[in-house]
């Protein structure tokens, strides 16, 4: 893992044979990521790439954005 500030870094992780991945400790400390919680998995093709983000704070930005 390479850490690129307090609150930014980057890592690689290898696809499973189902198609899971292992968010590291380190990423899973950082975003108070635990067992049980929901995850949104959001992709942009045309970036080439997808993001995670915890459901509760992708909820929570979606209503103030339809505010």
């Amino acid at each position: 893992m390479k850490k690129t500030s307090d609150n930014r870094f980057i890592v690689s992780v290898k696809v499973g044979p189902k198609g899971q991945i292992t968010i590291p400790k380190e990423a899973r400390e950082m975003f108070d990521i635990k067992e049980g919680d929901t995850l949104m998995v959001l992709g942009d093709n045309s970036r080439g790439g997808i993001a995670l983000m915890k459901a509760d704070s992708f909820y929570k930005i979606m209503e103030e954005q339809m505010k």
